[in-house]
C-alpha cells in the first residue's frame, strides 16, 4: 500500500510550463513580422523510389511569405519541371513519378527560403536520397575445406544499400543457423567459428540482406562445409562433454584474434552516439570474452554486452567515455588480450541558440550564437539568406564573433539572421529575426476567466500580453494593495503569476496590468480554492491462491463542489473490468483470481482539478514457471548429469522437481518418470540403463501445482549389454479347456538393454517332469494348444537381445483350461423345525479348474402353486445354508450347482420334506373353491336329508333290521354289542360312525367300508317296500364283497357312511 507521486506526465508539464515561462514573448499573427519556418524535413532525407517525393518546408509570417528552393545551392525552376509542385500556402515540393520519369534523377541537396517583405528564412539543407537495394552479385561458391578445431570466418559482403541492409545467416532452407559463443555473427555480418566442429557440416550457410524500404530480402549463394576429421562418427552424446575436444581428437589450442586482428586498434565515435566495441576470438576450447576500461569502471548506466559478450555497447557516448578499452579471451590453455582506444568527437552542439529578438524603435539589443563541438566549430553569420560580408551596411549593427550588437534600432533594421555553426562532423543552422515595433499593450488571453485550484497547490495564473516597448506587468489582488511579488508570489517574464502554496485566504479576485510609454491594459483572474481530493482507505498489499476472491479497497475524501470519478490501473495500466471483477465506489473485487492477476493495483480518484493515487501489490501463488536451458554434462556408460535453469517459482517456493525420460525405440513420444529432487537443487546425477537413446525434461512442483514440462535436452545414447531382469508377472491360464496361455509384462526400454529383446518360453507337465518344451516369442503372450483339462504346468520365460540372455527365471506354475465342474456331492436337506431348513453338501468330485463358488436356486411350493425363485451365490469355501422358512405350510425345491471361470455345472435337486398334515391343509385350500366340489356337497346335503326321513319312518315303525354280517374287525368298545346281526337305532344315531375320523372341516372318513350309493340305488334290483323299508341285495352284495376280500381303499365315499346308518 502507498500513496503515490503524481504521474511522469505532471512532471513533464510542470518543466515543459517551466520553460515557457522564461521562453522568448511571441508576435502575435495580427502584427507584422519576418517569416519563421516551421517544419522541414530531415537533413539526411531517404525516400523510397516506388513512391512520390516530398520535401517538406512550412513557414509563419505577416504578410504570408512565399517560397523558393534551391538544388545543389543553385536556383530550382519548379515551373519549368512538369513533374514538380508546390503545395498551396505552403514551401512543401511534391515530385509525382505516375507518369513515368526516374527518382534518381532528383537526388541532390535542397534548401527552403520563406521570405516576406521584411525578410527571408531558411530551412536546414536537405540532402535527398533514393532508397537503394541492389542485386546481390552471382558467384559460384566452392565448398570450403577446414580442418576439425580450426577458426573460420564465411564473409557476407552485401551490396550497399541505402540505408544499410540488416544482415542475418540462415540455411538454403531458410532455416535460422543456431549462435553460440563458438558460432556468431559479427557487426560486419561475417559468420565467425572460434572452432569448426564435425557437425557444422550438417548444413550449409547462406547470408542475408533485408532492406528497409523495399521491405525485401536478398540471399546470397551458400556456403559448404567440408570438415576433415580424425573421428569421423559423430556422436551427438560428445557435444556436451567436458572433454568434448580431446574425445573427438581435437588439438586445444590458446585464443587469438579474429576480430580485430592484432593486439591493438583505435576506434573513432561521435558524441551522442552509441560506441560498439567487438572482439571475437579462435581458440580451442571456445574462449571467453570479458571487458575491461583502463583507469576506470565501464559506464554502468549505459553500457550492455551483447554477441555472447563478444560485443560492448555504450549509448549516448559522451567526452567522457573516451579513453581506452581492452577485451581479454581466454580458455584453459591461456589468455590474450586486445586493448581499443576510444576517440569521441563531436559534431556542432548548441550553448546558446539565438533567439527572435523584438525591439522598439530605439532600442538596443543582440543575437547571440554559441556552439560547441570537436573540433572547435566556426561560426558564419547570414542575413536574409546572404552572407553577412556582402550584406548592405547597417551603422546600426556590430559583429563581434559570435554575437551580433544592435544599437538605437529603426524600423529599416527588420531582417531574419542566419547563424550556421559547423565543423567536418556536420552543421547546425538557426534562424532569428529581429522585428522593430511600436505598439501599445495588449492583453492576449480572455478577459474575467476563472480559474478553480487545489488547496495547497503551488498554481499558476496566466497573463498573455503584449507590446512594444516590452510592458513591465503587475498584479494586485481584489483590488487593491501593492504589486504582488516576492514571499508566497513570482511573477515571471512573460507575465504569469505564480502562487507557491495556495491557502483559503487567497481565494479572490488578481488582476494583471500592464504598461509601456504607449498606454497600459489589464485583466482580471478569479481564483477559487477547493479541498484537495484524498483517498483516506487505501487498498492494501495482498496475498492470494489462484482462484479465489480478493477485494481492494479505496475510499475517498473530496470538495464536493466537484465531480468524483474512481478508476482503476493495472501495471499502471488503465484496468479492463471483465465478467471476473466488480468495481463499486469504494473497493474493487476480483473473482477466481489467476496468475494473469498479479501486478500492481492503482486506485486513481480524480476530480476535474486533482488527483490522488493509491498502490497496492497483488501476489498471485501460481504454478512455477518451466525449468528451462537442459544440459548434459559429466556423460558415463550408466550415467549423466543432467543441469537446468529454474523457472519463476510464481511467489510460491519451488519443492520438488521431477525429471522425465523419453526413449525413441519402445514408445517414442511417451514420457516416464525417472527420478525427482528437491526444488534446492538444479543439477543431479541420473542412472541410466544400457542401449537406451534417452532425452530428458523437467517439470517443477510447489504448494500449488506442476509447471508445464521444460523443453526438452539433447538426447544421449548409452550402449548396449544383455539383459539383467527377465518379464515379471508371469502366468499360465488357459482361455479354452484345451490349451494354455502364458502370460508376461513386457520389459520396458530402460531394462531391455539392447536391440531386438526377445523372449525364451519353456514348459512342461508339473507331475510327469517331462522334458522341457520351448518357443522364442517376441511378443508378450504364448499359448500352449491340446492340453488336458486343468492340469498343472511349469513355467519359464527369459529375456535375451543381441547381446545375451538374461539371468536363469524363476519357475512358475500355471494351469491348462478349465472346464464346467461334476454336481456337487451328498446334497442334504434337513428340517429341524418348521422354522429353518438346513442344507449340506461335499465339493464334486471332478472341479475340473478352480471353484469360484456355488450358485443356489429354490422356491416355495404347495400343490400346484410356486413362488418366486431365489438365487443365492456362494463362496467355493461354504458347504452349508441355513434358511429361514416363510411360513409352516409351503414345501422347498433345491438345486444346486458349481461354478468355474467357464460357468456352472451339473446342478443336483433336493426337496424339503412335507410338514405333518400337508394332504387335509392341501385338500382345504386347494379342493374347497373348486366347483365340482362344491356340486358333490350339495348332493351329499340332500342325501341327508333323505337319510333323515328314512330313520324317522323307521323310527316310528321300530323293527330291527340286518345291516350286514359280523366283520372280523370289531367295533369300536362305545358302540352297541352285536348280538344277532341286527343293529338298533337310538338317540345316538347323530354320533360320528366309530371307527371313522372327523377332518378339519367335519366330514367323516370311513376307513373299511367300500359301499356306495351305485351298489344300492342304481342296480334295478334294490327297491322300497310299502311301509319305506329298503328291500335289496345288500347282504348279497356285502357276503360277496367279504368273500371277494376287503379291497377298499382308506379313502371312503361320504355317502357310504351315511347309508351306514340306515
Amino acid at each position: 500500500m502507498a500513496r503515490q507521486p503524481p504521474p511522469p506526465s505532471v512532471h513533464a508539464a510542470i518543466l515543459l510550463c517551466l520553460l515557457s515561462l522564461s521562453g522568448a514573448i511571441e508576435i502575435p499573427m495580427d502584427l507584422s513580422q519576418p517569416p519563421t519556418i516551421t517544419k522541414q524535413s530531415v537533413k539526411d532525407h531517404i525516400v523510397d523510389p516506388r513512391d512520390n517525393i516530398l520535401i517538406e518546408c512550412e513557414a509563419k509570417g505577416n504578410p504570408a511569405p512565399s517560397f523558393h528552393w534551391t538544388r545543389n545551392s543553385r536556383f530550382f525552376n519548379i515551373a519549368k519541371d512538369p513533374r514538380v509542385s508546390m503545395r498551396r500556402k505552403s514551401g512543401t515540393l511534391v515530385i509525382d513519378f505516375r507518369s513515368g520519369g526516374r527518382p534518381e534523377e532528383y537526388e541532390g541537396e535542397y534548401q527552403c527560403f520563406a521570405r516576406n517583405k521584411f525578410g527571408t528564412a531558411l530551412s536546414n539543407r536537405i540532402r535527398l536520397q533514393v532508397s537503394k537495394s541492389p542485386l546481390w552479385p552471382k558467384e559460384n561458391l566452392d565448398p570450403v575445406v577446414v580442418q576439425e578445431g580450426a577458426p573460420l570466418t564465411l564473409q557476407c559482403n552485401p551490396p550497399p544499400g541505402l540505408p544499410s541492409p540488416v544482415i542475418f545467416w540462415m540455411s538454403s532452407s531458410m532455416e535460422p543457423i543456431t549462435q553460440d559463443k563458438r558460432v556468431s555473427q559479427g557487426h560486419n555480418g561475417d559468420l565467425y567459428f572460434s572452432n569448426v566442429m564435425l557437425q557444422d557440416m550438417q548444413t550449409d550457410y547462406s547470408c542475408n540482406a533485408r532492406f528497409h524500404f523495399t521491405h525485401t530480402i536478398q540471399q546470397k549463394n551458400a556456403f559448404t562445409l567440408k570438415v576433415l576429421t580424425n573421428n569421423p562418427y559423430n556422436d551427438s552424446s560428445l557435444r556436451n562433454h567436458p572433454d568434448m575436444y580431446s574425445a573427438r581428437g581435437v588439438a586445444e589450442r590458446t585464443p587469438s584474434f579474429m576480430y580485430p586482428q592484432g593486439t591493438a586498434s583505435s576506434q573513432m565515435v561521435l558524441r551522442g552516439t552509441d560506441l560498439l566495441l567487438e572482439c571475437i576470438a579462435s581458440g580451442v576450447p571456445t574462449p571467453d570474452i570479458a571487458w575491461y576500461k583502463k583507469g576506470g569502471d565501464l559506464p554502468s548506466d549505459k553500457a550492455k554486452f551483447e554477441n555472447f559478450n563478444k560485443a560492448l555497447r555504450i549509448t549516448n557516448v559522451s567526452e567522457e567515455d573516451s579513453g581506452e578499452y581492452f577485451c581479454l579471451a581466454s580458455n584453459k590453455m591461456g589468455s590474450i588480450r586486445h586493448t581499443i582506444s576510444v576517440r569521441v568527437k563531436a559534431a556542432p552542439y548548441w550553448l546558446d541558440e539565438p533567439k527572435n529578438l523584438i525591439l522598439a524603435p530605439g532600442e538596443d539589443g543582440r543575437l547571440v550564437c554559441r556552439a560547441n563541438g570537436n573540433p572547435k566549430p566556426t561560426v558564419q553569420w547570414m542575413v536574409n539568406g546572404e552572407p553577412l560580408q556582402s550584406a548592405p551596411p547597417n551603422p546600426n549593427r556590430e559583429v563581434a564573433g559570435d554575437t551580433i550588437i544592435f544599437r538605437d534600432t529603426q524600423i529599416s533594421s527588420r531582417a531574419v539572421y542566419q547563424c550556421n555553426t559547423s565543423n567536418e562532423h556536420g552543421y547546425l543552422l538557426a534562424n532569428a529575426f529581429v522585428s522593430v515595433l511600436d505598439v501599445p499593450p495588449r492583453m492576449l488571453s480572455p478577459r474575467n476567466q476563472l480559474i478553480r485550484v487545489i488547496l495547497y497547490n503551488r498554481t499558476r495564473l496566466d497573463c498573455p500580453f503584449f507590446g512594444s516597448p516590452i510592458p513591465t506587468l503587475r498584479w494586485f489582488k481584489n483590488g487593491q494593495g501593492s504589486n504582488l511579488d516576492g514571499g508566497n508570489y513570482h511573477v515571471y517574464e512573460n507575465g504569469s503569476l505564480e502562487i507557491k502554496m495556495i491557502r483559503k485566504e487567497d481565494q479572490g479576485i488578481y488582476t494583471c496590468v500592464a504598461t509601456n510609454i504607449l498606454g497600459k491594459a489589464e485583466n482580471q483572474v478569479r481564483l477559487e480554492v477547493k479541498d484537495p481530493t484524498r483517498i483516506y482507505r487505501m487498498p492494501e498489499d495482498q496475498v492470494a491462491k489462484r482462484g479465489t476472491t480478493v477485494q481492494l479497497e479505496c475510499r475517498v475524501k473530496h470538495d464536493p463542489s466537484l465531480k468524483l470519478t474512481v478508476s482503476w490501473l493495472k501495471d499502471d495500466e488503465p484496468l479492463y473490468v471483465g465478467n471476473r471483477m466488480k468495481k463499486e465506489d469504494d473497493s474493487l473485487t476480483i473473482f477466481g483470481v489467476a496468475e494473469r492477476d498479479q501486478g500492481s493495483y492503482t486506485c486513481v480518484a480524480s476530480t476535474e482539478l486533482d488527483q490522488d493515487l493509491a498502490k497496492a501489490y497483488l501476489t498471485v501463488l501460481g504454478r512455477p514457471d518451466r525449468p528451462r536451458d537442459l544440459e548434459l554434462t559429466d556423460l558415463a556408460e550408466r550415467s549423466v548429469r543432467l543441469t537446468w535453469i529454474p523457472g519463476d517459482d510464481n511467489n510460491s517456493p519451488i519443492t520438488d522437481y521431477v525429471v522425465q525420460f523419453e526413449e525413441d525405440q519402445f514408445q517414442p513420444g511417451v514420457w516416464h518418470d525417472h527420478s525427482k529432487f528437491p526444488g534446492s537443487v538444479n543439477s543431479a546425477i541420473l542412472q541410466l540403463s544400457p542401449y537406451v537413446n534417452y532425452q530428458f525434461r523437467v517439470i517443477a512442483i510447489n504448494e500449488v501445482g506442476s509447471s508445464h514440462p521444460s523443453l526438452p535436452s539433447e538426447r544421449y545414447r548409452t550402449s548396449g549389454a544383455p539383459p539383467e531382469s527377465n518379464p515379471a508377472d508371469v502366468k499360465g491360464e488357459g482361455t479354452r479347456k484345451n490349451n494354455m496361455e502364458i502370460t508376461w509384462t513386457p520389459m520396458n526400454a530402460t531394462s531391455a538393454f539392447g536391440p531386438n529383446l526377445r523372449y525364451i518360453v519353456k514348459w512342461r507337465r508339473r507331475e510327469t517332469r517331462e522334458t522341457w518344451n520351448n518357443a522364442t516369442v517376441w511378443g508378450s503372450r504364448y499359448v500352449v494348444g491340446q492340453t488336458p483339462v486343468y492340469v498343472p504346468y511349469e513355467i519359464r520365460v527369459q529375456a535375451e537381445n543381441d547381446f545375451g540372455k538374461g539371468p536363469e527365471p524363476d519357475t512358475v506354475i500355471g494351469y491348462s483350461g478349465e472346464d464346467l465342474p461334476s454336481a456337487p456331492r451328498r446334497f442334504r436337506v434337513r428340517q429341524p423345525n418348521l422354522e429353518t431348513i438346513n442344507l449340506e453338501w461335499d465339493h464334486p468330485e471332478h472341479p475340473n479348474g478352480i471353484l469360484i463358488g456355488y450358485t443356489l436356486k429354490y422356491v416355495a411350493f404347495n400343490g400346484t402353486k410356486l413362488g418366486k425363485q431365489i438365487v443365492e451365490n456362494f463362496s467355493p469355501n461354504q458347504t452349508k445354508f441355513t434358511m429361514q422358512r416363510a411360513d409352516p405350510v409351503s414345501r422347498y425345491r433345491f438345486t444346486l450347482s458349481a461354478r468355474t471361470q467357464v460357468g456352472s455345472g451339473e446342478a443336483v435337486t433336493e426337496e424339503s420334506p412335507a410338514p405333518p398334515n400337508e394332504a387335509y391343509t392341501n385338500n382345504q385350500a386347494d379342493i374347497a373353491t373348486q366347483g365340482w366340489f362344491i356340486g358333490l356337497m350339495c348332493a351329499i346335503a340332500l342325501l341327508v336329508l333323505i337319510l333323515l326321513i328314512v330313520c324317522f319312518i323307521k323310527r316310528s315303525r321300530g323293527g330291527k333290521y340286518p345291516v350286514r354280517e359280523k366283520k372280523d374287525v370289531p367295533l369300536g368298545p362305545e358302540d352297541p354289542k352285536e348280538e344277532d346281526g341286527s343293529f338298533d337305532y337310538s338317540d345316538e344315531d347323530n354320533k360320528p360312525l366309530q371307527g371313522s375320523q372327523t377332518s378339519l372341516d367335519g366330514t367323516i372318513k370311513q376307513q373299511e367300508s367300500d359301499d356306495s350309493l351305485v351298489d344300492y340305488g342304481e342296480g334295478g334290483e334294490g327297491q322300497f317296500n310299502e311301509d319305506g323299508s329298503f328291500i335289496g341285495q345288500y347282504t348279497v352284495k356285502k357276503d360277496k364283497e367279504e368273500t371277494e376280500g376287503n379291497e377298499s381303499s382308506e379313502a371312503t365315499s361320504p355317502v357310504n357312511a351315511i347309508y351306514s346308518l340306515a
